[in-house]
């Protein structure tokens, strides 16, 4: 079903389908400690795959170390399924979230995450969020170090600004950039200009959210009825035509959510309704 979406070739070795999943939300509420129901949390990742589904996002932060557990216990060994973390973020309690970004507490992150992955060598991990306290080069050097021993194959970032990326790049080769963006939040234009313009994929964050157009009887009501189509599945589809670096992550601890979210790769906007939920949007 995924299939549909196209395809991106992360780091120039990894395609993956363009439309993925975010496993933040296997975890419990406030992205703390286990799901409420272990079995769903399987189910939904091994449906997934099922789905075509072949580039997962999770952290270690989330749960802490939950969803990369499960994600071992429902999908280990992966196949063809990349399985991207993140590490840079420290927990101490529901929807509290520190950035760290000493050396040796990403030393650490990578290597945890390995373990509880069950893997030799991480697709693709990211730097959860640029600590403003430590030298971003200080904490990109350990993890050049940890890429060039093999236990990385490719390195992105997260919730950065362009200049950031820049001054990254002087490090670490950049393969991707995770911010928020949606139909209605689209204050990383220039990011996601910058990684179209750089073949650096573009993963957006909280992809679904659709602010004030999704009211009944606005345009997103009239186009979802022209498709037989939800609000979700046409944001989504929005995001999908509006780059082809943009790799959306929807995340859900639903089935039935899932696969209507993987469902939104078969909608295919035209270039007018493309163009007026843009323009309703702005």
């Amino acid at each position: 079903m995924t299939k549909a979406s196209g395809t991106f070739t992360i780091g120039g070795d990894l395609e993956v389908n363009r439309l993925g999943y975010g496993a933040m939300r296997i975890t419990g509420e406030g992205i703390w400690g286990p799901p409420k129901d272990h079995k769903t949390a399987l189910q939904v990742l091994e449906r997934a795959v099922e789905l075509g589904v072949d580039f997962i996002d999770t952290a270690d932060s989330y749960g802490p170390y939950v969803s990369e557990d499960l994600i071992r216990e429902a999908l280990h060994p992966y196949g063809d399924v990349v399985v991207a973390t993140k590490g840079g973020l420290t927990r101490s309690g529901p929807g509290i979230w520190e950035q760290v970004g000493r050396p040796e507490y990403l030393r650490q992150c990578v290597h945890m995450s390995l373990r509880r992955l069950g893997v030799e060598r991480i697709d693709l991990w990211q730097l959860h969020r640029i600590d403003a306290k430590v030298p971003v080069e200080e904490s990109l050097g350990a993890i050049k170090e940890l890429q060039d021993a093999g236990l990385i194959r490719h390195v992105g970032l997260s919730e950065v600004t362009v200049a950031e990326i820049e001054q990254a790049r002087k490090v670490i080769d950049v393969v991707s950039v995770q911010n928020l963006y949606n139909l209605a939040n689209r204050q990383s234009e220039d990011v996601l200009d910058h990684c179209e313009r750089e073949g650096i994929a573009f993963i957006p964050w909280f992809p679904v959210q659709a602010g004030d157009l999704a009211k009944p009887g606005g345009i997103l009501d009239e186009i979802a009825k022209e498709h037989q189509a939800t609000h979700a599945q046409l944001a989504l589809a929005w995001l999908l035509k509006r780059s082809p670096v943009m790799l959306p992550i929807p995340g859900t601890g639903s089935v039935a959510h899932l696969e209507e979210n993987c469902a939104a790769a078969d909608v295919v906007l035209t270039d007018d309704e493309y163009e007026a939920l843009l323009k309703a949007a702005s």
